[in-house]
């Protein structure tokens, strides 16, 4: 990929961002955490500046908030850029002008970064085809969305692909020439997914069992979490930390990690060993303003590392799933929550039941029950350390949807 120096002008439009909603042409300096260079990738943006009328469209650049763009998933704004934390986490939004770019910023795994393990991957799409899928391994970068002469209408999509844990990316700007941008619709349906490393899509890009975690390699839009939602012609949220569990996260030595647990985070914007101007998503509470329709859980395939058939961990467990439920149920009062567990080892599902039902017999809470994943099949193959490949997703988002569609009557 060819690397190019953005002019001092085009520096000043990409941070030329308006309070809201609002593009205007004066430049502000970028916060003291912020990138110093810029990289343009594909196509530079035009610079010149276009001579406008009352009749004619305005180049606008727009600061991504809520007001003209789609948040998918949990974000964060500060200092003028929105953060994407979480898997999957994005901006949606339509586009109408005659060239359109965006402005991304790297937090400081991109900013240190020698390779790219550990940074943020993610992908861009104009009008569902995908035009850039790549990792974020400096501190800013400016792609061009589409350029032409004539006025071009696109939805655009900006997902990140890898997991919250290893690095964030921050949407700084877009910039349309003669043109504007406004959000897409919110679906009618909203379903929030709760889990781990399977949620994040760990190693489903690399087929290969003995390989090991990477980000190059996540991919959430691979998941039975991201493609139930599609399915479903719904919004989505996952909130996912590879190695996280109900009472433990991943042990190899029967040690329990009671740091690695999603109770921790469940509340936060996410969490993350990058930050930006020293800041961490963790320090950031999420507001669940929106409640979503249905929450799912898939958790305890790390907790079964440090449970095993331990009778007494066994009951800790049950009890810690009863309490996590507690707290989802605070969270999302109306939301139907269902417990999932399965595609990678189903030894505590037995007591994923139990819990259920002991929460809602003891809190008399019936919008709850329990579905079980079938392991993962061995013509299915394994991707990066065991975990499903593409087509385990496939087959346990077809038995997703399928639960899903009963229990909310959806045709």
């Amino acid at each position: 990929m060819r690397k190019k120096h953005l002019t001092a002008f085009v520096l000043a439009m990409a941070m030329a961002c308006a309070a809201g909603c609002t593009g205007n042409s004066t430049s502000l300096n970028p916060p003291a955490s912020s990138p110093a260079g810029v990289e343009n990738t594909d196509s530079q943006t035009d610079t010149a500046a276009a001579e406008t009328t009352e009749a004619q469209p305005q180049d606008q650049t727009y600061t991504p908030g809520e007001d003209c763009v789609k948040l998918l998933g949990r974000t964060y704004q500060m200092d003028g850029t929105l953060w994407l934390a979480y898997s999957g986490t994005g901006i949606e939004f339509e586009v109408t002008g005659k060239s359109a770019s965006i402005v991304l910023y790297g937090d400081s795994t991109a900013v240190n970064a020698a390779a790219d393990d550990g940074c943020a991957r993610f992908a861009i799409y104009v009008d569902d085809e995908l035009l850039t899928d790549e990792m974020m391994n400096i501190g800013a970068k400016n792609i061009t969305l589409f350029e032409g002469d004539e006025e071009r209408r696109a939805v655009v999509r900006l997902v990140k692909l890898s997991e919250t844990a290893n690095s964030t990316l921050g949407v700084r700007s877009i910039h349309v020439e003669a043109g504007e941008i406004k959000p897409t619709e919110q679906k009618d349906l909203y379903i929030e997914f709760v889990g781990d490393s399977i949620t994040c899509g760990y190693g489903v890009d690399d087929e290969d069992r003995s390989h090991h975690f990477s980000t190059a390699t996540e991919d959430a839009t691979k998941t039975y979490a991201y493609k139930t939602a599609q399915a479903l012609d719904a919004d989505y949220s996952l909130v996912s930390i590879s190695g996280y569990g109900i009472i433990s996260g991943y042990t190899g030595n029967g040690e329990k990690q009671e740091n690695q647990v999603m109770g921790k985070y469940y509340d936060r914007i996410g969490f993350s060993y990058g930050n930006s101007g020293g800041q961490n998503v963790s320090d950031w509470e999420w507001d669940f303003s929106r409640e979503p329709d249905m929450v799912v859980i898939n958790l305890g395939t790390n907790d079964s590392s440090y449970v095993g058939s331990d009778a007494d961990r066994q009951q800790e467990f049950f009890e810690g799933y009863v309490d996590f439920l507690e707290m989802i149920r605070e969270k999302n009062p109306d939301a139907y929550i269902l417990c999932t567990l399965g595609l990678m080892g189903d030894s505590l599902y037995p007591t994923v039941e139990e819990a259920v039902a002991a929460y809602s017999e003891e809190t008399g809470d019936t919008n709850i029950s329990a579905f079980h994943f079938d392991p993962i099949k061995a013509e299915e193959g394994y991707a990066a350390d065991w975990h499903p490949t593409e087509a385990t997703h496939e087959r346990a988002a077809g038995e997703l949807v399928a639960e899903i569609s009963s229990i909310l009557g959806l045709k």
